[in-house]
């Protein structure tokens, strides 16, 4: 049977008798000194904190702040004409409770280290957000901020973005994505809690609270990356699912019939159910306080809730979800909720309320910071370590841990010297963890040195993460987004990234340095067939914005490939390795790869070869072959390792034209993918050889020959041009 939706009440009078009124909550008005948040003394607990919440304020202030962030939203959705008012309408209740009595932040400093992290996964109602981290005493949220909601130059975007708004932990809006995300902070502060935390000083302890809807519910990213948190027994996750059973489309009854508790319950989560989530307060309070308790395993708490409580003709109804009330709905609802006041209005007595946020988290994290003091003093090398995870800072010569090649080394397939780079940072990098999606033994991620990250282990860095490639990439984007000194990467088939393009995409946008770790890279691979052999990712990812492609050809390249990505902490990095065999070649260079394209064998004079083959990956070996051969027939050739084509773009004009000089017309690229892009650097003369075509399933070296990939192919189109 559906849901009946809440009555929503017309008057203020039938509020009250209907049991939805706005006077029924009861509270004690709280002093400053009962507001503040006790943190207890280390001891009992083998040193865990206590995370005591704050005392409710009173009854009307509780219904006033809870107002005011209904018409903040209200008022800033209308202005801009756009947005989503019916989510920050329903759940301001649940947001008050949750910032002003529990969460634990440093308005003044959002970037405190052990601060509770908090994400909103359903997005696209990112006023409540705003209007909360208004309230709180945010300085980048202003009242003018809140004004130019969704308007250009703003910081208050149409869905949560970190790079933009103070206060803002991951970026949100494609639904699930930030509920993985949190799977991933949790999964951060467990995993430095076990390695950092002694039993007289506990100093990683906070918690990750995230909000998510029935949107985000229906969506794949948000079973796998339950299933994780349940694995992995992550206690201070816990997640508040929105339950007011309406989507864009309609009433969820139309596509969603479930039983999401006990999903969640199989999933192994605590389960709590607030029926009540439009005035039950105390409710709300005793399921957050329940899920505190639960040490083991994450909680879910769903809060049901009116979509649009107020609005006396929108509430309850998918037209509130994503467009705004408009003038006479807005007055209606003004009417309905007894909020008489010009938009955007703040009463002073919730300003004095909310204003004790700026000092309680300063005092917060003062206290932290003596706490870390005495752990530096007793601790050294694991401070030493924990403040390079905190900082970002990495130590003086952690690069020359890499390996490096001669032309004498023996052959190997990137993957496995991939694995000796991966183990040899490890060994020098503190915050260096990862894994693969159920690949390890084939993508060669395994850090050998250490175990893997479970629920009684989190102190390792091994991290499974089983055949959910779309979790696994929001996961990573978080951990890299928790603290600057944490590298994540993360592993598959170079041509699932399909499989997670969503988190590829977001690491881009949100400038989080994941290290995707892509093997099997091309027709190489050889019999799986052409459903397991990229050739069209790597143009599609070359279309992204912010991120790094690197599809090096051996091991030095290889080694420079992950120096790179590990520098680049402000964007991802792709990192393409192959499955056969690559030689080590003579000419390629960690100097090279960090400009992106360069030359590693020319027999010309004056920057003006006859020709210029153009390579990347497994196929720099051949073109080497055929400029050696026709170099034998005469002619000058230089060959340029084009390895990463972002880079290569950074350099000067003058550097690239020294490279690819333009007086030299004859170019040709070699590449086991499409064709389409290498316009740019072969020119209007050049030619690309490439596979404009699906793979077949076939032993590589057949394949290669059959589709033209070959030194005979290259000196053939070489005088054909």
């Amino acid at each position: 049977m559906a849901r009946m939706p809440t009555p929503i009440p017309t008057t203020f009078a039938s509020s009250v008798a209907s049991g939805h009124g706005l006077l029924l909550v009861r509270g004690r008005r709280s002093t400053r000194a009962a507001r503040a948040l006790s943190l207890g003394t280390p001891g009992g607990r083998s040193g865990t904190a206590i995370h005591s919440s704050r005392q409710p304020a009173a009854a009307e202030l509780v219904e006033q702040s809870v107002n005011t962030i209904r018409f903040l939203a209200v008022d800033a959705v209308e202005k801009a004409n756009s947005g989503h008012p019916g989510l920050p309408m329903g759940c301001a209740p649940l947001g008050h409770v949750l910032f002003d009595e529990f969460l634990r932040f440093n308005p003044r400093n959002p970037g405190w280290f052990d601060r509770d992290r908090f994400v909103l996964s359903a997005g696209h109602g990112c006023m409540l957000q705003y209007a909360l981290l208004h309230l709180a005493g945010y300085p980048g949220v202003t009242m003018d901020d809140l004004k130019a909601f969704r308007q250009w130059g703003s910081r208050t975007p149409g869905h949560p973005e970190n790079f933009e708004t103070p206060g803002v932990e991951v970026t949100t809006g494609p639904l699930g994505q930030g509920f993985a995300n949190a799977v991933g902070l949790a999964l951060a502060e467990k995993h430095l809690a076990a390695r950092f935390n002694k039993p007289d000083l506990c100093i990683v302890d906070h918690y990750t609270y995230v909000v998510l809807g029935d949107g985000c519910q229906m969506e794949g990213v948000v079973n796998e990356a339950s299933s994780l948190a349940g694995h992995w027994g992550l206690g201070k996750l816990i997640a508040f699912y929105d339950d007011n059973h309406i989507s864009i489309d309609g009433s969820t009854d139309i596509a969603f019939s479930e039983n999401v508790l006990a999903r969640y319950e199989a999933l192994g989560w605590h389960t709590v159910w607030v029926k009540n989530g439009n005035s039950g307060y105390d409710d709300i309070r005793a399921a957050i306080k329940e899920a505190k308790e639960v040490k083991d395993k994450p909680s879910l708490i769903k809060v049901t809730t009116t979509i649009g409580y107020g609005s006396p003709n929108k509430a309850s109804t998918h037209s509130v979800h994503g467009s705004a009330l408009g003038p006479k709905e807005v007055e209606a609802t003004r009417n309905n909720l007894l909020w008489l006041h010009e938009p955007f209005h703040v009463p002073d007595e919730v300003k004095r309320h909310w204003g004790h946020h700026i000092d309680e988290g300063a005092s917060l994290e003062a206290e932290w910071n003596a706490k870390f003091s005495e752990y530096e003093k007793k601790y050294h090398q694991e401070a030493a370590e924990l403040n390079s995870i905190i900082s970002g800072e990495l130590h003086a010569g952690w690069d020359k841990a890499l390996p490096t090649y001669t032309p004498e080394s023996p052959a190997d397939a990137t993957r496995n010297i991939s694995q000796q780079c991966l183990n040899a940072l490890a060994k020098v990098i503190p915050g260096f963890l990862g894994g693969s999606a159920d690949l390890a033994s084939s993508n060669m991620t395994l850090l050998k040195m250490f175990g893997d990250f479970q629920k009684d282990t989190p102190q390792e860095r091994n991290i499974r993460f089983g055949v959910r490639e779309h979790a696994m990439g929001a996961i990573c984007n978080a951990i890299a987004l928790h603290s600057p000194g944490l590298i994540p990467y993360c592993s598959t088939f170079f041509v699932f990234t399909d499989y997670m393009r969503a988190p590829i995409r977001l690491s881009a946008l949100c400038g989080s340095g994941v290290i995707y770790v892509m093997t099997h890279d091309s027709i190489g691979l050889g019999e799986d067939g052409p459903t397991h052999q990229p050739v069209e990712q790597l143009f599609s990812l070359r279309a992204m914005p912010n991120i790094l492609v690197l599809r090096p050809a051996d091991g030095n390249e290889t080694s420079a490939a992950y120096r790179t990505a590990v520098v680049n902490r402000q964007r991802p990095s792709i990192l393409a390795f192959s499955r056969q065999k690559l030689p080590q070649l003579a000419g390629t260079s960690v100097e090279g790869v960090a400009k992106g394209g360069y030359i590693i064998s020319d027999n010309s004079s004056g920057n003006k070869p006859d020709l210029i083959l153009i390579g990347t990956g497994s196929e720099l070996e051949i073109a080497a072959k055929a400029a050696d051969d026709l170099r034998k027939e005469g002619k000058t050739v230089r060959v340029v390792s084009l390895v990463c084509w972002e880079l290569f773009e950074e350099q000067s004009e003058e550097y690239k034209d020294s490279v690819l000089p333009s007086e030299v017309t004859s170019r040709i690229s070699i590449e086991a993918g499409v064709t389409l892009g290498w316009e740019k650097y072969i020119g209007q003369k050049g030619k690309a050889i490439g596979i404009d075509r699906f793979g077949s399933s076939a032993p590589a070296g057949k394949i290669y020959k059959e589709l033209g990939l070959t030194v005979e192919h290259i000196i053939a189109t070489a005088k054909s041009i």
